[in-house]
């Protein structure tokens, strides 16, 4: 039989045509690279096509990591070193065969060492490179927690007898490491590689759980034996520079971890509980990207009301949501955003999220006095154009945002309410002026997290009629357009859902409702005049995401309070 090119491949099964694979080619004279990562990387083909192409040039099965059944013995095969190394993963063995799965089958230099490594005859199974990272977390990430799980029932350590370390670079493999840093480590390690937002460690009665936030819902993933949790802990001190003799009162730490070439930032708190200190770790990637005002979720009309709000010269632009709703990224989003050499801005926050090059960044500090208000206050002194504050707590600083944006600034902020219209009341409560509401004003954002149906059990669904009824649809309306649910599997953690979105409503503060606030307007009566401009609610944004098949129904319910 011929030997198939696979550009020839490609174009026969119309995933791209004969100028876009001369475009590749002549890349490929120039830098050397596969073919096939060239037309991935110009955007040309997705993975998928390039999986079922090479699958069809070289004869290699494929194999959906996402719902084989790998067996975790498998882990202790094939050095993690070399798994990570070259992207591959035992996911079968019979006999002398063991059947690796990788993302590039013709990467005969990996097949060489795991053939010396497990004295096995190789077959390769071809993977995509998504699949590939989460399985090389399951299967290697549970084994090194399960291996210094193992260790430290068999050794009493003293952690009293750790180093403080400022920075440090963790490596779950290190066989010299006690077996607590090692556990720590793995635990941090397989966060990071699943996205987790937080990590709980929390002391029960006979034993320590270890729970994850992945896409917002915690997860358990790994059980401490109660002997072992005072070391666990102390070492989590060490790394966040606690005081890891005191117990009874909380502490607060952080630090600065490498994980895999990742800088990521961790924010360590303590609790004391009936049984133990319970601890709570907040993960920030500083080596991600950051976050445009695509890339939070804006489109269409919400993406033009927020450019809108930007192209004001002075004014007070609000984001407001409960904790998580994904407010800071969002204020981060628009900061880079008006972030030019034309203008100075200056942000405080607490904490600092996102380091922006180009932008004054302030970190809160409340023990040295360095308050919201009081930082606000010096910044004014420091001729501001843009001036970003990362929440509004009190009167105080709410009145200096105002009167800020009064006499020619613009202010970005954070606020804790629960959506846009009721963000009037809760400054009213705090003390702020209601003239300097309606002058200072130019609009509000509200959002959420909604998350994002499992592409690979995403399935068409029927809503029950309790759905409807709380939602206030009726079916026929439903009915004209298709509705989806996730069914669960592996890829998923069997929850339907893979990945978060936000949603919006923003309240454009107009001449019509600058003057229904100063008139004192009752939240339904501002609520009838916004409808009147066009003003669209968290669930109709909701509910748009649902008849695009992003989100579920019942997504819409966990997510959104409907109760007006």
């Amino acid at each position: 039989m011929a030997y198939k090119r696979l550009g020839d491949i490609l174009i026969a099964n119309g995933a791209i045509d004969q100028e876009q694979l001369k475009t590749a080619l002549e890349i490929q004279r120039h830098n050397g690279n596969r073919i096939g990562q060239i037309l991935m990387d110009e955007k040309f083909i997705t993975e998928e096509q390039l999986v079922e192409a090479l699958r069809e040039q070289l004869g290699v099965e494929y194999v959906d990591l996402a719902s084989e059944a790998i067996n975790p013995a498998l882990a202790s095969l094939l050095p993690k070193k070399i798994a990570r190394e070259h992207l591959i993963a035992p996911v079968r063995s019979n006999g002398d065969d063991l059947y690796l799965a990788m993302v590039d089958p013709l990467n005969f230099v990996a097949i060489d060492e795991a053939k010396q490594a497990t004295r096995r005859r190789i077959i390769p199974l071809i993977a995509t490179s998504s699949a590939m990272e989460r399985a090389l977390v399951m299967l290697y990430g549970a084994e090194g927690a399960n291996k210094a799980l193992e260790e430290l029932e068999l050794v009493e350590e003293d952690s009293s007898d750790q180093a403080d370390v400022e920075t440090h670079t963790l490596d779950s493999d290190d066989s010299n490491s006690a077996p607590t840093i090692r556990l720590v480590n793995s635990i941090i390690e397989r966060a990071a590689a699943e996205g987790a937002s937080d990590i709980h460690l929390e002391p029960l009665e006979s034993e320590m759980a270890v729970r994850m936030r992945i896409d917002g819902v915690l997860r358990k993933v790994l059980s401490v034996p109660k002997k072992s949790q005072s070391a666990v802990i102390s070492r989590i001190k060490v790394i966040g520079a606690m005081d890891i003799a005191e117990r009874r009162i909380p502490q607060d730490g952080r630090a600065n971890v490498r994980v895999r070439g990742a800088d990521i930032d961790l924010r360590i708190s303590t609790l004391p509980t009936i049984y133990g200190e319970k601890v709570v770790i907040r993960l920030l990637n500083k080596s991600s990207q950051l976050i445009s005002l695509e890339g939070v979720g804006l489109d269409g009309q919400n993406l033009d009301n927020v450019l809108s709000l930007l192209r004001n010269s002075n004014g007070v632009i609000l984001i407001v949501g409960p904790t998580g709703s994904g407010k800071s990224s969002t204020m981060s989003a628009m900061v880079q955003k008006l972030n030019t050499e034309q203008v100075n801005l200056v942000t405080l926050e607490d904490p600092v999220e996102y380091n922006i090059n180009g932008v004054n960044q302030v970190q809160i500090n409340e023990k040295t006095g360095m308050t919201f208000a009081s930082g606000l206050r010096s910044i004014l002194r420091q001729d501001p154009d843009i001036i970003a504050v990362g929440e509004i707590r009190d009167g105080e600083t709410s009145e200096i945002a105002m009167r800020s944006a009064i006499t020619g600034h613009l202010v970005i902020s954070t606020l804790h309410t629960n959506d846009a219209v009721s963000t009037i009341d809760r400054l009213i409560d705090m003390g702020t002026p209601v003239y300097l509401l309606y002058s200072a004003m130019r609009g509000v954002i509200s959002q959420r997290l909604v998350r994002r149906i499992c592409p690979r059990c995403k399935e068409v669904y029927t809503p029950t009629d309790d759905e409807l009824r709380m939602l206030g649809l009726s079916r026929q309306e439903v009915s004209k357009h298709t509705i989806y649910h996730g069914k669960g599997c592996p890829d998923c953690f069997d929850t339907g859902y893979r990945g978060r979105t936000a949603v919006f409503e923003i309240m454009m503060i107009t001449d019509k409702v600058r003057q229904t606030i100063a008139r004192g307007a009752t939240r339904q009566e501002l609520l009838e005049v916004l409808k009147t401009e066009g003003f669209h609610t968290l669930q109709d944004d909701c509910m748009r995401l649902v008849y695009e098949g992003v989100t579920s129904l019942e997504e819409v319910l966990r997510t959104v309070n409907s109760g007006d």
